[in-house]
């Protein structure tokens, strides 16, 4: 029964293996000159007290958002493209409704400069 799932096992154990292998050669065979300008609180580029005094724009927010969004279209067309063939002619039909549905998203977000950074 388990020898079904010997190669995922395996794969994860390799996987772990090579994980904990990186971190253990990086700890020991990297440089360690601790300096005062490393110990100081750094974040996106400008040096910080900490996050909690930062009030971020909500286009910060909303064009996270949009990444999520437009990259989960991308998720989805890889296995719709390996099932092309099956899908047949309704599944041309139900992936470009999805993809219109995404450009009216992604119309309405330009529309409304949701796209646009500015300081």
């Amino acid at each position: 029964m388990f020898a079904e799932y010997l190669p995922v096992f395996l794969l994860l154990l390799v996987a772990v293996g090579v994980a904990i292998f990186m971190f253990t050669m990086a700890s020991l065979a990297g440089p360690k000159n601790m300096t005062p300008e490393k110990a100081i609180p750094y974040e996106a580029g400008s040096n910080t007290t900490g996050a909690r005094h930062i009030r971020l724009s909500i286009k910060f927010y909303l064009t996270a958002i949009l990444f999520v969004v437009f990259d989960i279209e991308a998720v989805f067309l890889y296995p719709w493209a390996a099932m092309f063939r099956r899908l047949g002619w309704q599944g041309l039909i139900e992936m470009v409704l999805f993809l219109a549905v995404l450009g009216v998203t992604l119309v309405y977000a330009w529309r409304k400069g949701a796209l646009e950074w500015e300081k």
